[in-house]
C-alpha cells in the first residue's frame, strides 16, 4: 500500500517566467495557456516567487482614478511596492512555497493548506524546477476507479499488510465509499483495517460490519460477558 507520488501526478511541461518579464507580457502568458498563475525562476531555473492573476489583481486595484474617487484602494492599503512594480520580480509572492516528486500527494496537500496556496512548483535536489502539482492534480486521486480501489484493498491491506485470508474479509467499493464484510481473527484488527483502507488514495468513506473470533480487547476484564461476535470462536 503506498500513497501517490508527486513526480506521477505533477505536470512538467510547465510554463515559467523569468524575473524581468514585464507585467503585460505576464498576463498575456497566463490568458494563452489558460494557467491562473507561473512560477518566477532565476537563471539556474530555481523557483524564487510565483506570479499569480491575484498579484496581477493587486498592482490593478491600486490604480487611482483621476478624480480619487476609490480611496479605499490607495496604495498604502495593498503595498506600494507591488502597486509600483511593472516585471515578475516585483509582483511576485515570495519566496515559493515547493514541492518534492517523492513527496505523497497527502503531503503536497498539507504544504498548499498550510501555504494557502493552489499550486506547487516541484524542484529537483538541486532546487532547479522540474514540474507543478495544482490542487487539480492532488484530487486526480479521487477519480480512481472502483475497481482499482477494491483491488489495492483486498491485495495490499488485507492479505499482505493485516494477513487475512482472501475468503474472510471483503471490501464492497461503491462511488469510492468501501464497505468491509467478513470476519477476523482479533477485535483488535478491526479499527486497523479501518484505518488502513482510509489512507488508501480515492477512499472518501469506510464502514465496517465485521465480526471477529477472540476477543482480545476486553478479555482482560473480570466481569467480561462473551459478546455475539465473541460466540464465533469455534
Amino acid at each position: 500500500m503506498r500513497h501517490r507520488t508527486v513526480g506521477e501526478l505533477m505536470t512538467t511541461d510547465v510554463v515559467n517566467v523569468r524575473q524581468d518579464m514585464g507585467f503585460a507580457d505576464i498576463a498575456k502568458l497566463l490568458a494563452e495557456h489558460g494557467i491562473t498563475a507561473v512560477p518566477v525562476v532565476d537563471d539556474a531555473d530555481r523557483p524564487v516567487g510565483v506570479v499569480s492573476e491575484a498579484d496581477l489583481l493587486r498592482k490593478e486595484a491600486a490604480r487611482l482614478d483621476a478624480d480619487w474617487l476609490l480611496p479605499t484602494l490607495h496604495p498604502q492599503h495593498v503595498g506600494r511596492d507591488k502597486a509600483e512594480a511593472t516585471t515578475a520580480e516585483g509582483l511576485m509572492t515570495s519566496p515559493a512555497v515547493t514541492a518534492r516528486p517523492e513527496w505523497t500527494v497527502v503531503e503536497a496537500a498539507r504544504a498548499m493548506e498550510r501555504g494557502g496556496v493552489k499550486r506547487l512548483p516541484v524542484v529537483d535536489a538541486a532546487g532547479r524546477l522540474i514540474g507543478v502539482i495544482s490542487r487539480a492534480d492532488v484530487l486526480r486521486v479521487f477519480l480512481r476507479g472502483d475497481r482499482a480501489i477494491r483491488e489495492e484493498i483486498t491485495g495490499d491491506v488485507l492479505i499482505r499488510t493485516l494477513g487475512i485470508p482472501p475468503d474472510a474479509v471483503t471490501a464492497h467499493v461503491v462511488d469510492s465509499r468501501v464497505t468491509l464484510r467478513g470476519v477476523v481473527e482479533r477485535r483488535s484488527m478491526i479499527p486497523v483495517a479501518v484505518r488502513l483502507c482510509r489512507a488508501v488514495d480515492g477512499v472518501v468513506e469506510v464502514s465496517e460490519h465485521l465480526e471477529y473470533r477472540v476477543d482480545d480487547v476486553d478479555s482482560q476484564a473480570p466481569d467480561a460477558t462473551p459478546s455475539r461476535r465473541d460466540r464465533l470462536a469455534p
